[in-house]
């Protein structure tokens, strides 16, 4: 591909315009609005910070726009899962544009129901089927388990 002739100056300048590309797009006004369904979810990473490897959330949110198509409204990195962090993201995402959730669709983790009643003011929340299924495997022991998975082939249990 190419990438063992790039120097280390190469290198830093083409990682500085993606840096710039990235920020234009998290930062982009949110246009395509009103947005009836919204679904959001953290991803867990490690990051490198100060020379050491971290663990620490991608807060992704999408949503359905005015046309009726899925698009990604925004990524944040998250020091951890809770309500004020849920909270900033979403008050980002109003200032941004965002209006007219009238569903959100999340997992269960603490404080985010109470971000969504705060910042997306009469929308309704919905568990994630997906996240469900997840955390109901831990209830269910291995035998419950397959049959489970028999029952519903498609869910990730």
């Amino acid at each position: 591909m190419g990438v063992a002739n790039l120097s280390e100056s190469q290198v830093s300048r083409i990682a500085g315009d993606l840096d710039a590309l990235v920020e234009a797009w998290r930062t982009r006004p949110l246009e395509a609005g009103p947005y009836p369904l919204l679904w959001i979810d953290a991803l867990s990473v490690k990051v490198r910070e100060g020379g050491r490897i971290v663990n620490t959330s991608v807060l992704v949110a999408t949503a359905v726009n005015a046309d009726g198509r899925r698009e990604i409204l925004g990524c944040e990195l998250g020091s951890a899962e809770d309500g004020a962090v849920w909270t900033q993201f979403l008050r980002g995402l109003v200032a941004r544009g965002l209006h007219g959730v009238r569903l959100v669709t999340s997992d269960a983790h603490g404080g985010i129901t109470e971000a969504i009643a705060a910042v997306l003011d009469g929308a309704a929340w919905q568990r994630c089927r997906t996240h469900f299924m997840r955390r109901s495997r831990c209830a269910r022991g291995r035998r419950r388990r397959r049959i489970l998975m028999a029952q519903h082939p498609r869910a990730v249990v």
